[in-house]
This record gives C-alpha cells, sequence and structure tokens, in this order.
C-alpha cells in the first residue's frame, strides 16, 4: 500500500476555493462568449472580452488541479502544467485575433491569410500554444481519472470536450462551439466544486 500524507494533499482553504471558482468561471465564460460570435464565425471584441477573462479563470484553476494531483502523480504535474500554461496563453491570442478581426474589419480567412510572412510568430502564438489547451484538457481527463481523483465518467466529459473544442474552433463553427463549451463546462462543474470543499484528492494506489 503506497499512502501520501494528509499534508502533502491539503490545499489551503482560499487558495482551493480561488483555484475551484476558476474552474467554473473558465468554461461558463466561454459558454457566454460564444454567443458573443459574429456572422462567418468572426469573434469580435464582446466575444474576445470573455474568451481572454476565460482564459485567465482557465489559468487560476489548472494550477490548483496540478497542484492537487502532484502527490500522486508529480512527473505528470511537473510537465503537464507549463504546456498547459502555453496551452492558455494561445486561448488569450485567439481572443484577441478576434478582437483584431472585428476592429480591422477582416474576416477570420484574411487574418490567418496575414499572419503568412510571419511563420514563426503565427507557429509560436496560434498553431503551436492553440491546440495545447485542448490536448492538455484531454491528457488531464484520462489522469483525473485514472488516480481516482474524479469518477470515470467525469474523466470522459472532460476529454470528450476536449476534442470537440478545437473541432468547433478551427472552422469558427457556432453550434459546435456551443457543444464543446457544455462538454467542458459540465465536468469543470463538479470539478470546481469538488476542489472549493476539499474532496479534490487523488486516492493512494494499491499494489
Amino acid at each position: 500500500m503506497t499512502t501520501y500524507s494528509q499534508e502533502a494533499q491539503e490545499l489551503p482553504r482560499s487558495y482551493r476555493r480561488i483555484a475551484g471558482v476558476g474552474l467554473l468561471l473558465g468554461p461558463a465564460l466561454s459558454v457566454v462568449g460564444t454567443f458573443y460570435w459574429q456572422d462567418g464565425g468572426v469573434q469580435g471584441v464582446d466575444a474576445a472580452v470573455f474568451n481572454v477573462l476565460s482564459s485567465l479563470a482557465w489559468l487560476v484553476g489548472l494550477v490548483g488541479v496540478f497542484r492537487a494531483i502532484e502527490p500522486r502523480a508529480p512527473r505528470y504535474a511537473a510537465i503537464a502544467l507549463p504546456l498547459a500554461c502555453y496551452g492558455v496563453l494561445g486561448g488569450v491570442a485567439f481572443g484577441l485575433q478576434g478582437m483584431h478581426e472585428e476592429l480591422f474589419g477582416v474576416s477570420h480567412s484574411d487574418a490567418v491569410r496575414l499572419l503568412e510572412p510571419y511563420p514563426v510568430a503565427a507557429s509560436l502564438l496560434f498553431w503551436f500554444a492553440g491546440p495545447l489547451f485542448p490536448i492538455s484538457l484531454f491528457f488531464l481527463g484520462l489522469v483525473l481519472a485514472r488516480i481516482r481523483a474524479v469518477p470515470v465518467a467525469i474523466g470522459g466529459l472532460i476529454c470528450l470536450g476536449a476534442v470537440v473544442f478545437p473541432i468547433s474552433r478551427i472552422p469558427r463553427e457556432v453550434l459546435i462551439a456551443h457543444v464543446a463549451d457544455l462538454l467542458l463546462l459540465l465536468p469543470f462543474l463538479y470539478v470546481g466544486i469538488q476542489m472549493i470543499a476539499g474532496r479534490l484528492r487523488p486516492r493512494a494506489a494499491t499494489r
């Protein structure tokens, strides 16, 4: 039997509450922001504001999750946390791009075309960072279920939402975006509440 001390798994109450609220607000703000998408897949200024604030909430919440599961999956947490943070920054870039599309009156396809002369910058800010967010969520769902920090159904919903997320964002399909937002909102409502209550703790492994 491998055990972990209570101190190693317990986060300060104030930290849990802030991280839990981040996990609730991250997907919730994304849900609201998608309703502000404009015709032709342009996010626009209003949607961009919600997207950037959502990214901030996601960052706060995900850091808390990785801290909570670190005793049970230390190597994964050490590697996945910076990658997830990079992915969240990609979400900020995604939101700001939508803001610029409306401000300068260009379509999404034109905005992508205008990035072609800057392949390194575009790759670092969009093509690398952007996919890391759903990829990070997919593996987080797998790990949370594997270490029994959440029920398998919750981990599965996180993975499913992570798969649908880029399917909606790349072609800017509003209906699919609503589905992706809902698929991430439902499991992270559970995870956020568990975090606030101090119950997001991995169970000790049995050998």
